[in-house]
């Protein structure tokens, strides 16, 4: 099992940090190449978008879950 990493990244001119594992980590960055934009694009968007009460760490598994179940995605976790 893969352990929770902590990284930081910027966000609209701030610093902010999120906690994901490993294969979430790489299947963001998988799908940010897909889309043919850097990561922290990608995290700024699902940041903007999603709910308040969910943190920032939650909200990109979730993307990242709701990605991979996507028809034609065939993502790996």
């Amino acid at each position: 099992m893969s352990r929770v990493e902590k990284r930081s990244v910027s966000i609209r001119g701030h610093r902010t940090s999120y906690s994901l594992e490993q294969p979430f980590h790489d299947e963001l960055a998988a799908i940010a190449a897909v889309r043919a934009m850097p990561l922290a694009a990608l995290i700024a968007e699902i940041d903007q978008n999603r709910p308040r009460e969910t943190n920032l760490s939650s909200a990109l598994r979730l993307h990242v879950l709701e990605w991979v179940k996507r028809p034609g995605n065939g993502g790996q976790l």
